[in-house]
């Protein structure tokens, strides 16, 4: 088969949430589980690093899959959803997975995964496990889908496990409060392997704390980072953050901090020079935060894809990130604002709406997906709290609306869904 028709085939044969909602969600492990035995459980063959969370972990991922392709190893990155390119969720060093081993991993599997029925996350992850082992990565990044404790990824036995926040998003599957959720994503915490925690919050920290002291696991609370900033808009500092804290644990676990690289342009291991102490560490990090985009193909998050009008994406789509975004989008010096938004119909919009600039044009849009919001109930619910918006059935439409509205100082703002963002890209 070609790739175009295997691509037609997963789309159809295995169940998405992404695009159908949670009557594709799959609970437990079994299916990963009957999967991992049949590609030779591939997961025990990786070292990796493990995220979970409600915002940032996708940042934080390719913080630490940038950090450790500038120290030189080659380095597996595993996220979703994909904004493009299927192929975004398994990267080796940056760059996807080729077309050529999914075929080929298809044509080995899938007579076996017809007999499991896996969903199209428990498909995707058992690609990734198995195509992380059998390039022999030194490191593995892995992405939690959705929760932590039933996630399809959380066969794994990790060096270290992470959380970067909770915040209320996926209740129907994951608990209604804040405890709830955080005991899912807690579910990620392993015997004897330490965990970061990327924020600290009243009723969800105990959770992780109780967890981690049951599991005999090390717990790390991450700060803030304070420094320059390099990497998007200044969300970003909580997500820098953990990565140091990850970084520093990491290093210090598995005995490797004495040594760092300064990487002279070249990604040989053989053409980095070794810097001793903190200057080596300092300029590492540096790096790995400077170089993220360039090093994972990062896209997305406070992405900016022009100057004139400044035209910027982020994948902001539930009430703690649209709230940040709209923080760093004042900040910002500008004449106009058009915000091009669209969300998935599982949204609580009613909560989000009122975390929305007041001064700002707005086109609702959607995404042509079954699960989006559609437009016009969008633009009815905004239009009822007194925003000024504009009505676009398609992401295109609503695109070209705003250039041919925006003049030069305005600035074009796209966010609510990861599928309103990738359709502009």
């Amino acid at each position: 088969m070609t790739y175009p028709k295997i691509l037609e085939h997963i789309y159809q044969s295995y169940p998405m949430y992404h695009r159908i909602g949670s009557s594709a969600y799959k609970e437990g492990l079994e299916n990963i589980e009957q999967l991992a035995a049949m590609a030779g459980n591939p997961e025990k063959k990786i070292k990796t690093i493990h995220i979970a969370g409600t915002n940032g972990k996708g940042s934080v991922a390719h913080l630490l899959a940038s950090y450790f392709q500038e120290l030189g190893l080659k380095t597996g990155l595993f996220t979703s959803p994909h904004l493009i390119d299927y192929r975004e969720r398994i990267k080796i060093n940056g760059k996807n997975i080729s077309e050529e081993k999914v075929i080929a991993f298809f044509a080995k599997y899938q007579e076996k995964m017809a007999e499991i029925s896996p969903s199209f996350f428990e498909m995707t992850t058992i690609l990734a496990f198995d195509t992380f082992a059998n390039e022999e990565v030194d490191i593995a990044i892995i992405e939690t889908g959705l929760g932590g404790r039933l996630d399809a990824t959380n066969i794994l036995s990790p060096t270290l496990s992470v959380i970067t926040n909770i915040s209320l998003e996926h209740t129907k599957m994951l608990g209604n409060t804040l405890s709830e959720i955080a005991y899912e994503k807690a579910g990620i915490i392993k015997e004897n392997t330490p965990v970061v925690i990327g924020e600290f919050h009243p009723e969800t920290f105990p959770i992780f704390e109780k967890t981690a002291n049951q599991k005999n696991a090390s717990l790390f609370l991450a700060n803030e980072y304070t420094g320059n900033l390099e990497f998007g808009g200044d969300y970003q500092r909580k997500n820098i953050g953990t990565f140091l804290k990850c970084v520093e644990v990491h290093c210090s676990e598995q005995h490797e901090i004495s040594r760092f690289a300064r990487n002279d342009g070249n990604k040989s291991p053989s053409n980095f020079e070794w810097v001793d102490g903190e200057a080596g560490r300092s300029s590492l990090y540096e790096n790995a935060i400077k170089n993220v985009y360039k090093n994972t193909g990062f896209m997305g998050r406070w992405q900016v894809v022009a100057k004139s009008p400044l035209t910027i994406c982020d994948v902001a789509h539930n009430p703690a990130a649209i709230e940040l975004t709209m923080m760093q989008l004042q900040k910002l010096q500008h004449n106009n604002l058009h915000i091009i938004i669209g969300f998935s119909n599982d949204k609580d919009i009613d909560k989000i709406i009122p975390l929305l600039l007041k001064n700002a044009i707005y086109y609702a849009t959607q995404a042509q997906i079954d699960r989006a919001m559609p437009a016009e109930e969008l633009f009815a619910k905004l239009s009822l709290s007194n925003l000024k918006v504009l009505k676009a059935l398609n992401v295109r439409k609503a695109y070209n609306q705003a250039i041919a509205s925006a003049q030069e100082n305005d600035i074009i703002f796209i966010c609510g869904s990861f599928f309103v963002v990738g359709e502009f890209l």
